[in-house]
């Protein structure tokens, strides 16, 4: 790892903290279970054994709450030992075998053929800013990448790099503790050093959290090496929102209220923030636009993150036909990170001819609402989307007719997301081995992988075929008699 301080990475500090992951991923690659999970454990406990002392420094850094990252802090523990139980079940490694047979209808005689994952070797996982611990050093691709037998390093994000250090400090203390090589969890400074270890031939893997301009061109750099690795990047995402008549009519408050506060949670600074919503024109938009005027400034991440996030709102209201739909009450002259709550509105025609834009995401708390008249203008505008995270339906699930409505809109949506919630609301991701976070582009640079649940270890891992081996040749998983 760096010395501690956010002082940039040095050149000769990368080259340690790369030799030290190159030289720990053999063995790493090799260990059991029980060994991973043993070091998944006290990573966990470590954290835990910090809470109060990274939170105040979290707080310091991003001004977000405390009942926000004390709860981050328990998921991001939670991560650590889930990766761990996923490890131990095995079936992450999707071991298959294949008997040899002299059946006459095979085109061609059959060895014996095993194939397993491996892991791929050194990982370098690129911070999220809006989650300093989830997403963070020890969050859930550092959690992936370790429980897959990959060594990891971690580039610091500059949102909150005293944050980070302190946990790479706790994790040097636990590894030491434990008996466990200082390379397995490395990490870096500076934007420079991150895309110099990008570069680095002994780095076999990489995975971001970020914005999709930041995410595409870290992509590039990993595809324009001599020997191009897997990017995994996690990025812009508007996640839409569509409300059918029945809802907005029959659960006109309980809409509103969820979609508000989804929107405007954690400042709006969540990847799974709905962005655009589709409403039918009536009373809906009405009470949203009430109930919006209620609501509190929200904080921003930085300073610098309201400025952007002001600069691309101004980008929309700026758009023919659209609107402002109704705002929070606003924010005080000199408080650098509050941000008032904002929703947009415009037609569902509007929409249809600036989509490229609207459907862009914003991170902060604001959404597009789009109001359209009839089904017709769903199935025009839904296949249209860009690629998001996920897709939300609100229907009433006691009209047949209605449910059969949402199972249609459901259909549209998962052709363009990566998870279809149904009467529920997107922000929230829970770890669980059903989980996909991740959808077609631009949300994701590969939308088969996740970042959260029991397939995110799938990223750090490749498959390999042993056709004839010996038993002594085999990965433990590959050896024995079949079942």
């Amino acid at each position: 790892m760096t010395d501690g301080t956010s002082d940039e990475t040095t050149e000769e500090q990368l080259d340690a903290v790369l030799a030290a992951a190159a030289a720990a991923a053999p063995q790493w690659a090799a260990s059991d279970p029980a060994t991973r999970r043993r070091l998944l454990e006290a990573l966990a406990v470590a954290l835990e054994g910090a809470v109060d002392e990274l939170v105040a420094l979290a707080q310091e850094e991003t001004a977000l709450s405390t009942a926000r990252l004390s709860g981050e802090v328990r998921r991001t523990a939670y991560q650590l030992r889930f990766a761990a139980d996923v490890v131990a079940d095995g079936g992450y490694l999707d071991a298959v075998r294949d008997e040899p047979s002299q059946d006459a209808g095979l085109p061609a005689p059959r060895p014996d053929l095993r194939r397993v994952l491996l892991p791929r070797g050194p990982a370098l996982v690129f911070e999220a800013g809006n989650f300093p611990f989830a997403f963070g050093l020890l969050g859930t691709d550092t959690a992936a990448g370790l429980a897959a037998g990959c060594p990891v390093v971690v580039k610091v994000h500059p949102g909150h790099p005293r944050t980070s250090l302190r946990q790479a400090e706790l994790a040097r203390g636990a590894l030491d503790a434990a008996g466990f090589p200082a390379g397995l969890l490395g990490s870096v400074v500076g934007g420079e050093p991150g895309v110099r270890a990008l570069r680095d031939p002994r780095v076999r893997v990489a995975t971001f959290t970020g914005s999709l301009r930041g995410g595409l061109a870290l992509q590039q750099v990993a595809q324009e090496r001599a020997e191009p690795i897997p990017f995994y990047g996690e990025l812009g995402s508007v996640n839409p929102v569509v409300v059918t008549a029945a809802a907005a009519e029959r659960r006109t408050e309980e809409v509103a209220k969820g979609l508000l506060d989804s929107v405007s949670g954690s400042g709006g600074q969540l990847c799974t923030k709905p962005g655009l919503v589709l409403v039918p024109a009536g009373p809906l938009p009405d009470l949203l636009a009430r109930l919006v005027a209620e609501r509190a400034p929200e904080r921003m991440l930085t300073p610098d993150g309201r400025d952007r996030f002001r600069e691309e709102l101004a980008e929309r209201r700026s758009l023919p036909g659209v609107e402002v739909l109704g705002a929070g009450r606003p924010e005080a002259a000199d408080d650098p990170s509050a941000q008032q709550v904002l929703l947009l509105t415009t037609s569902a025609e509007r929409a249809a001819e600036q989509l490229e834009q609207l459907a862009q995401e914003v991170f902060g708390p604001a959404a597009v609402v789009v109001a359209y008249d009839d089904a017709a203008a769903l199935e025009e505008l839904v296949p249209r989307l860009p690629g998001s995270l996920t897709g939300t339906v609100q229907y009433d699930p006691e009209d047949p007719e209605d449910v059969a409505r949402a199972a249609r809109v459901a259909e549209l949506l998962a052709a363009r997301v990566g998870r279809v919630v149904f009467n529920g609301w997107p922000t929230g991701v829970s770890v669980a081995l059903a989980m996909h976070h991740g959808g077609p582009p631009p949300a994701s640079t590969d939308d088969t992988t996740t970042s959260v649940g029991g397939a995110s270890l799938r990223r750090f891992l490749r498959p390999v075929v042993f056709q004839g081996a010996p038993e002594l040749a085999l990965p433990p998983a590959l050896r024995g008699a079949p079942a």
